[in-house]
């Protein structure tokens, strides 16, 4: 495995280099990086409105672990290894309306949509469904640690990360006003990207608002790059913000609703962060976002983003326009993440520089993931 010196990337921004390639193509980093990174620390997985309703379920691929979003019977979400506990055979195979118990196909292990196992048929031999050497109680589904802000359903893999509000304090207190009922847009305010880049470059893009006057000319045309600052908190999440939000209108004028009981601060301006390490979000008087960025591979990531609205039932037309504006926005940034993908498989690249005036916030990144592998490492080179 890699064990690239990362002491240049931990460096002041005004000297330090950025990630080294290995961190973008090599198969080894980008598993010690799995583990490290994203199961140690508190990821994106999916959201709230991806299992609206009682006995939704949703399967999923998170870096090769299948797992499965529930909403269960008293409405709490949970995730669960989606395997069952005889075989390891997969239990929910397409998005579905769970109306009884997870019935595994194989065997017909069932289980509860909170995890318990129910039902074990002929287990003890034909017309036994019982064994004493079957401890249900024991063989319930295995259950990821998870927790839901901003409508986003976070995971701790390892279960080793701080409580969700304790490792996010900072963002809560920042974004307290915005801690009330998100409504999603419903299907036009959702979309998928597939970006052929590692996930972290979309991570860097996204904190820095250094290259839009180049890469969105529309967007820089009234929020311009001087009307921008850096959002920075060490070892928690970084970003960029406006001073110039210009709400969408309709063709009589109208806008959506405003979240209530914001400040003033809101009424010009909107701020956009990345909560380490893959969910990248944002806020305005009137909307939000989130983007969940769930890596493929080393060279291949998709964007899952979602809109929300302050109230239910928006104008369904200016929604769609809402949608198409920030897609065109973001599709815009992808020939610069892929490209950057590409540039690091040229030999003697040193991670590049940082401008210490513009690029804070996503020095600040490479930091972090610095620390966690540093932090990974450690008890395996006292072996």
């Amino acid at each position: 495995m890699d064990r690239s010196d990362l002491s240049t990337v931990r460096r002041p921004l005004e000297t330090a280099n950025g990630l080294p390639n290995a961190h973008y193509i090599d198969p080894s980093v980008f598993d010690e990086e799995r583990q490290a990174v994203l199961f140690d620390n508190w990821s994106g997985l999916g959201v709230g409105a991806d299992v609206p309703e009682i006995g939704d379920a949703v399967p999923l691929t998170f870096l090769g672990m299948p797992l499965l979003m529930v909403r269960d019977r008293s409405g709490t979400v949970r995730v669960f290894q989606n395997i069952c506990r005889h075989r390891g055979m997969i239990l929910v195979d397409a998005p579905r309306k769970i109306e009884g118990a997870i019935r595994c196909p194989y065997h017909s292990w069932c289980y509860s949509t909170s995890g318990k196992l129910v039902s074990t048929p002929h287990v003890g031999g034909p017309g036994h469904n019982t064994h004493d050497g079957i401890d249900r109680a024991l063989l319930g589904l295995i259950e990821v640690r998870s927790h839901i802000w901003m409508d986003v359903i976070w995971i701790n893999v390892s279960g080793t990360a701080l409580p969700f509000e304790d490792a996010n304090a900072d963002l809560l207190a920042r974004w307290a006003e915005f801690d009330k009922p998100l409504h999603h847009g419903g299907a036009d305010s959702r979309f998928e990207l597939a970006v052929n880049c590692n996930w972290k470059l979309a991570v860097e893009n996204y904190c820095e608002s250094y290259h839009l006057p180049w890469v969105h000319p529309g967007l820089n045309s009234y929020s311009r790059l001087e009307d921008h600052y850096h959002i920075e908190n060490a070892g928690k999440f970084s970003g960029q913000g406006t001073l110039v939000y210009r709400q969408l209108k309709g063709d009589k004028g109208n806008v959506f609703p405003d979240f209530d009981g914001l400040s003033d601060k809101w009424d010009t301006a909107a701020e956009y962060i990345t909560a380490y390490p893959n969910v990248l979000l944002g806020v305005h008087r009137d909307h939000t976002f989130a983007i969940i960025l769930v890596p493929e591979t080393t060279q291949r990531t998709v964007e899952h983003i979602h809109l929300y609205y302050a109230q239910p039932d928006t104008d369904a037309e200016l929604r769609a326009r809402n949608t198409e504006q920030w897609k065109e926005v973001f599709e815009e940034d992808i020939f610069v993440i892929e490209g950057m993908q590409r540039g690091r498989h040229a030999v003697g690249f040193d991670g590049g520089r940082f401008s210490p005036a513009m690029d804070g916030p996503t020095h600040m990144f490479h930091d972090w993931v610095a620390a966690q592998l540093e932090r990974h490492r450690a008890p395996l080179a006292a072996e």
